[in-house]
């Protein structure tokens, strides 16, 4: 099946700021991408772009394989048969609600039996029976996003781009409108171009996510991909990884791992090419994927039979000129008994087994906040570094332990200052 729209290397610039550089993808029909970044990574200038808003400084854009934008050709965006929903709805203030979606149909010339047709379906689709003759002003926020894509919707447009439709508008109603919104497009069938900064949104919507920083795409994939496997640090920490620690990489059993304080933890390294050099590595994990262990049940932690062999022989080569002995770990070791790596490199290893053991990272609790279903910890590790974890109870300040942390939910990457 051919693509609806095509992105082939677009580059854009302001002045001497790059805001977007070689961005290539393609939307099929019927298909959801949402592209998802913080602000200032160009996804509001891509949109533009898209729509006809803007001109590129290179590349080009084509719809159903025509070119609608490059450096030598621009199509007004009234003759692309796309449709846009603003994160401010836009709608004609002075125009009921019957008329706002009507406007686009009026203007094609759509005989009125059609256009009332058309308005019918789409009110009931939307939940806006009885709402027909009020005025924009009349309406809540989630009423009037609705008549903004009833709008949108009602020329049967190639493409649909929306544009943080969700913003405006109170948590409740954002959970609310994104599933609403998914199921819609997807019963439709319609192709649909979302750029918004908050990842539970493109999550609920996305066929695929298009992840962008500063200027270009980090990544591409489906949003379960991106989630399990993070390809690049910023990535992860946009969809939640926001517990960063620095140490020094090495491996641990066939796997990428890190050194951090005296313990080593297994991970994975989704962005890290084989033989990459890496001087210094980062670990990123969510604060909901560690789970909290007293010190005596981290102490008491069976280690992995699996790997006492190797560390054992690791100790024997060790050059102390003395004879090799069993030495019983400290009160916090990794239960991996990892070996260390002299290249110092993060490499590209398979995923790990699933019933590998977990990484066990010792901590000090600093500081405990409610916040309703759970409480929030605040932490810290061997070596100072600042962390946070979920848990059911409020912890002492003080207590001591280790974070549980599956090797699956452990993202490695080289690091950046």
């Amino acid at each position: 099946m051919n693509p609806i729209l095509e992105v082939e290397r677009l580059g854009k610039s302001y002045g001497g700021q790059t805001a977007l550089r070689e961005v290539s993808f393609a939307v099929h029909p019927g298909e959801i991408i949402s592209v998802l970044g913080p602000s200032g990574c160009g996804k509001s200038t891509l949109l533009q772009l898209i729509a006809g808003l803007a001109q590129p400084d290179a590349g080009e854009i084509r719809l159903r394989g025509a070119t609608v934008a490059s450096v030598s050709r621009l199509v007004p965006p009234e003759k692309r048969r796309i449709n846009m929903v603003f994160q401010d709805y836009a709608l004609w203030p002075h125009m009921n609600v019957y008329e706002n979606i009507a406007y686009g149909l009026r203007r094609q010339r759509t005989p009125n039996a059609a256009i009332q047709a058309k308005i019918g379906e789409l009110v009931q689709l939307l939940r806006l029976q009885g709402l027909e003759e009020r005025l924009p002003p009349q309406l809540s926020g989630g009423q009037q996003q609705r008549v903004a894509i009833a709008r949108a919707l009602a020329t049967q447009p190639d493409l649909l781009l929306l544009d943080e439709p969700l913003s405006n508008l109170d948590m409740r109603l954002r959970i609310e409108m994104r599933t609403e919104m998914a199921y819609l497009f997807r019963q439709l069938g319609t192709t649909v171009f979302h750029v918004t900064h908050d990842p539970d949104e493109a999550f609920a919507m996305a066929d695929r996510l298009v992840i962008m920083r500063t200027g270009a795409i980090d990544q591409i994939d489906t949003p379960q991909a991106c989630y399990r496997r993070p390809a690049t640090r910023s990535a992860a920490m946009l969809l939640g990884a926001g517990n960063r620690l620095a140490g020094q990489p090495t491996t641990s059993a066939g796997h990428a791992a890190i050194r951090i304080g005296g313990t080593t933890l297994a991970g994975i390294a989704p962005g890290a090419a084989p033989g990459i050099a890496a001087p210094a590595a980062e670990l990123l994990f969510r604060p909901d994927a560690a789970v909290w262990q007293a010190a005596s049940d981290c102490r008491n932690a069976a280690p992995d039979a699996r790997l006492e062999s190797a560390a054992a022989a690791e100790s024997a080569t060790t050059a102390t000129g003395a004879a090799a002995t069993a030495a019983e770990p400290p009160a916090f070791a990794s239960p991996e008994g990892a070996i260390f790596s002299d290249a110092a490199v993060l490499r590209l290893q398979p995923d790990p087994d699933p019933s590998a053991p977990a990484n066990r990272l010792p901590a000090v609790v600093v500081h405990s906040v409610f916040e309703g279903k759970h409480w929030r910890v605040l932490a810290r590790t061997e070596d100072g570094q600042k962390l946070s974890f979920l848990h059911e109870s409020m912890l002492e300040t003080d207590s001591r332990g280790c974070l549980v942390l599956p090797v699956s939910d452990t993202f490695l990457y080289p690091f950046e200052s």
